[in-house]
């Protein structure tokens, strides 16, 4: 496989107010993508609430032979990793390799890697062999699955993104994928080029299951929008301005979460 040079110079910026990410996610409501994908039980209600207010459709789960079908039929799919919690080793396997198979893009979230756990580690990172369009995470989840010694503290990060920019585009190029790394500054690669999308609030380290949700938005959007890179930074910028608006407008992060939602559904009509 042949990689790019990683690129380390000043990211570009990227935000809400671009033409190019507001026109990207208004396509997800043109296109309507149906999204499949395997979450965690924690994360499964806000992943497919924050997937319908984009306009896209979400089914989540490894019900029966869905793993097998779904990934084939679907528009995009991701897999966020902590659904091993629910799903075994098997389903996983089965639908990033019928996603890769089918030339599905398909989006790979590997919760708490580097967290201690050696033999799930090892299976998160044999999920690569099916190359995924995109890889999200936090910088100590990146960083360990790059081959790094970041040590994350179970689902939480230990690391600033911006610690993290160059092993992100350094993977990018090796993984042959668009890998975003979310903190208080997100930056996205693909190894040749990096944006960094600024915004957000602190909020979503507080509620269950946003970055998670995010995994499932930048789907969609890889989809909506027809590339895998301008596709993570328009769900990454479009996140952030919509948390950074359900956070003027509320206190407490029960009334943050439900914010986050209606602000993402109203971004329709800003674009």
């Amino acid at each position: 496989m042949t990689t790019a040079t990683p690129n380390t110079a000043t990211p570009n910026t990227a935000t809400w107010n671009d033409p190019a990410v507001r026109e990207g996610y208004a396509l997800i409501a043109q296109r309507g993508p149906f999204v499949y994908g395997l979450t965690n039980y924690i994360a499964a209600n806000l992943s497919a609430n924050v997937l319908l207010a984009a306009g896209a459709g979400p089914a989540i789960g490894a019900a029966s032979d869905w793993v097998t079908t779904f990934p084939a039929g679907a528009s995009a799919v991701w897999i966020n990793t902590a659904s091993l919690m629910s799903s075994g080793e098997e389903s996983l396997r089965a639908v990033a390799r019928t996603a890769f198979e089918a030339g599905t893009p398909w989006v790979l979230d590997p919760v708490a890697v580097g967290a201690g756990a050696v033999e799930y580690d090892n299976f998160v990172r044999s999920l690569l062999e099916f190359r995924p369009a995109a890889i999200r995470g936090n910088a100590s989840e990146l960083i360990a699955l790059a081959g790094g010694q970041a040590t994350g503290k179970g689902v939480e990060t230990t690391v600033d993104s911006s610690a993290a920019v160059a092993v992100v585009a350094e993977f990018a190029a090796k993984a042959g994928a668009v890998v975003a790394v979310s903190g208080p500054v997100d930056y996205i690669s693909d190894g040749s080029r990096t944006v960094e999308v600024p915004g957000g609030d602190v909020r979503l380290t507080r509620v269950t299951g946003a970055g998670c949700a995010l995994g499932a938005l930048t789907a969609a959007s890889i989809f909506a929008v027809g590339d895998a890179f301008q596709g993570a930074v328009v769900s990454h910028a479009a996140y952030a301005v919509a948390a950074e608006r359900a956070g003027v407008r509320t206190r407490g992060t029960g009334s943050f979460a439900v914010a986050l939602v209606d602000e993402l559904s109203l971004l329709n009509e800003d674009a």
